[in-house]
């Protein structure tokens, strides 16, 4: 067990600080573009008429969620962050109870869009969900920018 901790901890992309607040910033930037973008398409790309009422809406949610909820959580992993300090493996920027929100809310994406769910829905969810990643990512930018 000793060898393979040893190779670990040599051959690990360990980063300084302002690596991980980039990847971190980054990675909610990149996802929540893409997600917002699939919402809106889906809203604004269905004959249903009320498409504009349903992007505002997915949109108007995303923002409270984004500045009520995600922004705290994206100010704790930046506290968290910021204390561990330098020389930490750059997939340390979430802890691995992030990462595996990550992989359960990747699952739920894929089996939304399996399901029978009408797009003009799915819209908007995904543009909610997209557009509080944008919203909560702003502390990282901060973080990432000061340091």
């Amino acid at each position: 067990m000793g060898r393979i901790r040893d190779w670990a901890e040599r051959w690990k992309p360990a980063t300084r600080i302002r690596t991980q607040l980039f990847a971190a910033a980054a990675l909610w930037t990149v996802v929540g573009c893409g997600l917002a973008t699939a919402g809106l398409f889906w809203c604004f790309g269905s004959p249903f008429p009320g498409s504009l009422a349903c992007a505002a809406g997915g949109v108007a949610a995303g923002l409270l969620k984004g500045f009520l909820i995600i922004r705290k959580f994206a100010e704790r992993n930046t506290a968290r962050l910021i204390a561990r300090g330098d020389g930490h493996c750059l997939g340390g920027f979430l802890s691995a109870k992030t990462w595996l929100l990550v992989v359960l809310m990747m699952t739920s994406g894929i089996l939304l869009r399996r399901s029978s769910v009408p797009r003009p829905v799915l819209g908007v969810i995904y543009s909610a969900v997209g557009t509080a990643l944008l919203a909560g990512c702003l502390p990282l930018w901060q973080a990432w920018r000061k340091n």
